[in-house]
């Protein structure tokens, strides 16, 4: 997780999922020998505009073992994870430089549906 979100270190790390964890944040990973070969944080949501859904927060695998098929092996299992707890989709967000991400994405089936506006306060 360190490698996709490089600005937070161990500790605010751990606080940030801890507290998450209260709003229904779950982490799931992949173990690659003795080390976490990918990794996804994600969460169970309703909305008006897509009903129930699971939304990744985030999603990556180690840089040492990209394309090794441990990415997709995960992106499945939130899938079948979605698909058992009644989801009508799988949401995530993908920052604009992350054209890797973006052609793992459509590879695995997602459409880019929306467009994300931030307004910094």
């Amino acid at each position: 997780m360190a490698q996709l979100r490089p600005h937070l270190n161990e500790s605010d790390f751990v606080a940030a999922v801890q507290r998450q964890v209260g709003e229904g944040f779950k982490l799931a990973y992949i173990r690659s020998g003795e080390k976490v070969g990918a990794v996804a944080g994600f969460r169970l949501m309703h909305s008006l505009g897509w009903g129930r859904f699971c939304y990744v927060d985030d999603l990556v695998t180690d840089e040492q073992t990209r394309s090794s098929g441990l990415g997709k092996e995960l992106f499945d299992w939130l899938c079948e994870f979605a698909r058992a707890e009644n989801c009508q989709g799988l949401d995530l967000d993908s920052a604009v430089h992350r054209f890797g991400a973006h052609r793992f994405y459509l590879r695995n089936r997602m459409n880019i549906t929306c467009h994300h506006f931030t307004l910094e306060l």
